[in-house]
């Protein structure tokens, strides 16, 4: 664990406190500032000795504007956490973000880490190996809201000088789980490790960045990361064997398969009717 004689952050912020990622961060970045600020929608549990809670929705502006006093820096990961109808999208994911971004700036932030997706360019097939540079190409909802505030990071770093890192982040979970995340697999420490180092770069300006670890298969390169003196230490490959054994060989031709996105850009439109 690392420790600081002084912390190097009064108040960090993290959105989306209560889900998965959250928990992580909770723990790992408890050493990096006096005070952590956790929001959600979900209950957040019990709290701790450095903690502030706010159960909160992010689309309530005031709300936002409250929790946002006093905060250094904001890890934004809150927001609806897969695809869903547009209204709920636009109140979770893009309403929200405007007023984390725009109560960041009001309120002398220095900086936002922006927990974006791989659906903000799932449509470009697996055989291609792409860059953060490259157009984006939202295979769902989801992933539109994705670019939409990669987008408004960028405009607020140009207008105004807030500092943001947009973290595409693949398949964040304890183990991956099918072949895909060979490619796209994310471990929880890797995130971590990732998420400091977005933090503590002394300058950043506005990046997009790949959440990955050191996967032998991989759709992108990472290079916009090793500015941030980010080297992962985990890798897929640990669980190739076991993936394999348990998964079917897929057909190459199937939208799930030919593209990054995955199962997202193989669905339908979500607000359409279901077949029975």
């Amino acid at each position: 664990m690392t420790e600081f004689n002084t912390p190097p952050f009064d108040n960090i912020l993290i959105t989306g406190a209560a889900g998965a990622l959250g928990s992580v961060l909770r723990e790992s970045l408890r050493p990096y500032a006096r005070t952590l600020t956790l929001s959600d929608r979900a209950s957040l549990g019990e709290r701790r000795d450095n903690e502030v809670h706010f159960e909160r929705d992010l689309a309530d502006r005031d709300a936002v504007f409250e929790m946002m006093k006093g905060v250094d820096v904001v890890i934004h990961l809150g927001g609806a956490p897969r695809e869903n109808t547009f209204q709920v999208i636009l109140d979770s994911n893009i309403v929200g973000s405007y007023n984390i971004f725009e109560a960041a700036r009001q309120c002398g932030v220095k900086r936002v880490v922006y927990a974006s997706s791989v659906h903000a360019i799932g449509f470009y097939e697996c055989t291609q190996t792409i860059d953060a540079n490259v157009p984006q190409r939202p295979d769902s909802l989801y992933g539109l809201s994705k670019t939409f505030v990669e987008n408004l990071s960028r405009y607020y770093f140009d207008k105004f000088g807030l500092e943001s890192v947009c973290v595409r982040i693949g398949s964040c979970f304890p183990k991956p789980v099918d072949r895909r995340m060979l490619a796209t697999w994310l471990s929880y420490e890797d995130f971590s490790r990732l998420c400091i180092r977005t933090l503590m770069t002394p300058s950043v300006g506005h990046m997009i960045v790949y959440g990955n670890s050191d996967n032998s298969a991989n759709f992108w390169d990472n290079t916009e990361a090793g500015y941030l003196g980010y080297r992962p230490q985990d890798s897929a490959d640990t669980f190739a064997a076991e993936v394999y054994a348990n998964t079917p060989s897929p057909d190459p031709r199937h939208p799930a398969v030919k593209y990054q996105g995955g199962s997202f850009a193989a669905d339908g439109h979500f607000e359409d009717p279901k077949a029975n």
